[in-house]
């Protein structure tokens, strides 16, 4: 296996397992490895420890799969289609590793949460500002008409040029630029990507949106410096959202103009890996510098905490710490508890099939359009 795929694998791995390492970092100071604690606790020397325990132990699992990698792809000669499998079965089993290790660290934090008996004499309060809803929580949707031109444009160019694209049309390179698998050229086959970036658009606008009417968590201790920081939080997710959604798109037109017009074949290889990296660098500097729900956005010097307060304990409807599921809350969507983002509220049979709905067109539409 060539030292170029080797490095290009790595460098889509090294950032997956620098984003598993530092998430009890980034997460919100009211949570710890999805337990409630009062804000105070988390810079106690004990959950200090814990996450530097955390992030050594997974840490060391990430080097020994890295190990792995470059052992089997230095020492053993694979062909591209076996080495891309031993990928993902190596990044798979790091995420079970990291779920496992997960797992344990919640298990002690109850046991230790539990045993200190945190928060037993404070206020547990919720806070709802309905000024939130009224502040600009996300950038304008209008954006994304950026994308939608440009896609419709591009299938107007594809239907007009259908004559001059081949008879066979590349679906997949090597890394060397090579064409290693072809398809029948048919209206279906070279209109698959224009359709399948309309469908990412519409995803990306669907996420803009859900980023502004997530449910609001806002910290009863310190509500106005926290609704400040989640404002931000939400915005410059949202501004990720776009700029990806835009880049996503002219990349497919990229790929879809190269049916038709001359264009480097290694280019077509390298832009699509250079996209990638750039996307998981983003959004681990994104997570770094903001945190989740603004955890790590500079407090304003002018806000102080209430320590007589803290969040309502609702560890009961967190199964796991990670899986929401509470039959009272209207909410379809809301901060995860451990992590940067969103996830749903797994008791509301709407979130399901909207996330079913958004996986199934996922599988439906490559399938309908294929050859």
């Amino acid at each position: 296996m060539s030292g170029f795929m080797i490095i290009i694998f790595l460098l889509i791995l090294i950032p997956v397992f620098i984003s598993t390492m530092f998430i009890p970092f980034w997460t919100r100071r009211t949570e710890s490895f999805g337990v409630t604690i009062p804000e105070e606790i988390y810079q106690s020397l004990a959950l200090k420890q814990m996450r530097k325990r955390y992030m050594r132990i997974t840490g060391a699992t990430g080097l020994i799969v890295t190990a792995i990698f470059l052992s089997i792809g230095i020492l053993i000669t694979l062909d591209e289609n076996m080495f891309s499998i031993l990928f993902s079965i190596l990044i798979f089993g790091y995420l079970i590793s990291s779920f496992l290790i997960y797992l344990k660290f919640h298990g002690e934090m109850k046991s230790l949460k539990e045993k200190k008996q945190w928060g037993q004499e404070k206020s547990q309060q919720v806070f709802v500002s309905i000024q939130f809803r009224s502040q600009k929580l996300n950038h304008s949707n209008l954006w994304f008409l950026i994308s939608f031109i440009v896609t419709i444009g591009l299938i107007v160019l594809t239907l007009q040029s259908y004559q001059q694209i081949p008879d066979r049309i590349p679906l997949q390179y090597n890394f060397a630029g090579e064409v290693t698998n072809w398809a029948e050229k048919s209206y279906r086959s070279v209109l698959i990507l224009p359709i399948m970036q309309l469908y990412l658009t519409l995803l990306f606008v669907f996420i803009n949106t859900m980023i502004a009417k997530a449910k609001q968590q806002i910290n009863a201790d310190t509500p106005e410096e926290s609704m400040r920081k989640n404002v931000i939080f939400r915005r410059r997710w949202s501004a990720y959202i776009i700029i990806t959604g835009i880049a996503l798109t002219l990349l497919f037109s990229l790929i879809q103009l190269s049916y038709f017009y001359p264009i480097n074949q290694q280019l077509l290889v390298i832009v699509p890996l250079a996209f990638s990296v750039a996307l998981i660098v983003g959004a681990i500097i994104l997570s770094i510098t903001t945190g989740q729900g603004g955890s790590r956005i500079k407090s304003d010097s002018n806000s102080s905490a209430d320590a007589t307060i803290m969040n309502r304990d609702d560890d009961t409807y967190w199964k796991l710490g990670i899986l929401y599921f509470n039959r009272e809350d209207p909410s379809l969507f809301l901060e995860k508890r451990f992590g940067v983002g969103w996830t749903i509220n797994f008791a509301r049979p709407l979130a399901w099939f909207i996330l079913l709905g958004i996986i199934g067109l996922a599988f439906i539409i490559p399938f309908l359009l294929g050859t």
